[in-house]
């Protein structure tokens, strides 16, 4: 298994040393290398990526906005000279962060991670047949376990550590983030549209200006959500 790698850096020493560490393990094949985030999203659009070692701190976007705005995210190493932000790295739910300077066996630890990762997801999709597809979500809340039709589900917001899951006329408090919760969703039909908030394309009533109506409540489109928001709506059929 070789993972499609994409670095996402400004700075070129550290370009220099991500690809050569990159070229140097065999089980990773550089694709690119994007000066910033913007860029990135650009070529995202049009390649796959398996794995980005992504810099925190960026020109324009930093990277941990530039995951915000990616509704299904690649595997994601964060890269940074700050480890302040490994809390919030970590709740991106970043296979890894290396902190500046970091050691080839270092990298090889984190690579190691995606790997095994990777390996997993394969694992799951080979074993489950084809022709299946989920249309419920089991939900634990009140120390009960809910069988909730994802057609059924509105939106979902985060507050703090929960999450509040907004389904026919009722809702419920699950624990969780955000990002982690958009992975239990189908691809395509539950999209996030702000750092709180994650809503089902099907729902939508909609769309004046920065808001999404959803039944009577208007949803707000985070700013560095906005144009990923965009092109998500404007590939639906």
């Amino acid at each position: 298994m070789k993972l499609r790698s994409l670095i996402i850096e400004d700075e070129p020493p550290a370009q220099e040393v991500l690809s050569g560490y990159i070229l140097d393990c065999g089980q990773l094949e550089l694709i690119k290398i994007c000066p910033d985030a913007l860029a990135a999203l650009d070529f995202l659009r049009q390649e796959p990526i398996d794995l980005i070692f992504l810099d925190i701190n960026l020109p324009r976007l930093s990277g941990l906005n530039f995951l915000k705005t990616l509704d299904r995210p690649p595997m994601v190493i964060f890269t940074t000279a700050y480890p302040e932000y490994a809390v919030e790295g970590f709740e991106a739910n970043a296979v890894d962060y290396l902190v500046k300077p970091f050691s080839f066996g270092r990298f090889l630890k984190a690579v190691n991670k995606a790997i095994e990762k990777a390996r997993y997801s394969q694992n799951q999709a080979e074993t489950q047949p084809p022709d299946s597809r989920q249309d419920f979500i089991l939900l634990r809340a009140d120390k009960k376990l809910y069988n909730v039709l994802l057609s059924e589900i509105l939106y979902i917001e985060a507050t703090g550590d929960y999450l509040k899951v907004f389904y026919s006329d009722k809702h419920l408090v699950v624990h969780g983030t955000v990002s982690g919760f958009l992975e239990k969703f189908p691809r395509g039909e539950f999209i996030r549209v702000h750092k709180s908030f994650i809503i089902s394309v099907n729902q939508i009533n909609y769309i004046e200006g920065n808001q999404i109506r959803i039944g009577s409540t208007f949803i707000p489109i985070g700013r560095s959500y906005k144009e990923e928001v965009e092109r998500r709506l404007n590939q639906k059929p």
